[in-house]
Formats: C-alpha cells, sequence, structure tokens
C-alpha cells in the first residue's frame, strides 16, 4: 500500500495529465483555426501523450491497491494573439509539470516509497525531453517563421511528428 500523502499527489497528477491534455488540444485548436496544420499535428500528439501519461499514473494506482480520484478539468482559457505564443505558453506549462512531478518524487524520497521513485524516474526522464521540444519549438520558430517561407518550412516539418505510446512497463 502507498502512502497516502504519495497516493494522493498521484491522484492529482492524473488530473494535472488531464488539463495538459486539454491544453494542448485547445492549442492544436488553434493552429487549426491559423490552417497551420503541422503545428495542429504537432500540439495533436502532445495530447495524446499527455493523455496516456495520465493513464499510466491512473494504472500505478490501481497496481497498488489505491483508489483513483478523479477530479474537474479546467477549460484552457488563454486566447493567444500570436503563433509564438501557445509555444511559449507550452515551455511554462512543461515547468510546471515537471516541478509538480519532482514534488511526487520528494515526497516518495521522504517516504522511503522506492517503487514509488521507479516508477517516476520514467516521467523524470520524459520531463526533460519535454521541456527540450518545447525549447526546440520556440527556437526553431525564432529562427525561421519571421519569413513566410520559413514558417512554411516550420510547418512542414511539425506536420512529420507521429504519435508513439509511452513504453513504461507498469
Amino acid at each position: 500500500m502507498l502512502n497516502q500523502e504519495v497516493a494522493k499527489l498521484l491522484n492529482d497528477q492524473i488530473n494535472k495529465e488531464f488539463y495538459s491534455a486539454y491544453l494542448y488540444m485547445d492549442m492544436a485548436n488553434y493552429y487549426a483555426d491559423q490552417s497551420l496544420s503541422g503545428f495542429e499535428n504537432w500540439f495533436f500528439v502532445q495530447m495524446q501523450e499527455e493523455r496516456d501519461h495520465a493513464m499510466l499514473f491512473r494504472q500505478y494506482l490501481l497496481n497498488n491497491s489505491e483508489t483513483v480520484q478523479l477530479a474537474a478539468i479546467s477549460a484552457p482559457d488563454k486566447k493567444y494573439d500570436n503563433f509564438r505564443e501557445p509555444l511559449v505558453l507550452a515551455l511554462e506549462h512543461e515547468e510546471f509539470v515537471t516541478a509538480s512531478i519532482n514534488n511526487i518524487y520528494e515526497a516518495a524520497y521522504k517516504n522511503k516509497d522506492f517503487r514509488t521513485m521507479q516508477f517516476l524516474d520514467w516521467f523524470i526522464k520524459e520531463q526533460g525531453e519535454e521541456e527540450k521540444n518545447a525549447d526546440d519549438n520556440i527556437k526553431k520558430y525564432d529562427l525561421f517563421a519571421g519569413d513566410p517561407k520559413g514558417l512554411y518550412m516550420l510547418d512542414n516539418e511539425l506536420k512529420a511528428r507521429i504519435y508513439a505510446a509511452p513504453s513504461l512497463v507498469l
């Protein structure tokens, strides 16, 4: 049985991951409305990843005989003024998620919950990748999007991203 502080934080993380999926779907919708199908695709794939992260946390709780407690998911309320803004918000959000996962890890460490720490190791690595990808998107946008041809080429690059289900073994 998990420590109850850790179990609560893991349950809370499910909500944060589903909110992340909502946020990225909102960003995908914004780019779809702007006819930037590559940016739309990139955030749609990101939405799928976040949804699956929530499901991994759910399964981990169930595998440890914990009750999953779902909470309401807030609707994203950000309106974007330009194509760059969602990219910056995505990086800020990934940094928030990283801090949340680090907080769970700290609680697991404090409670000598080594199994949960091992489970979270995958997410810690994943968050490093998530932050780098988000930062790379901003850098590429800043380098190339000032030119319509550059924006077109970046949009095409982002269109090539495909979804790959996480390979974490619970």
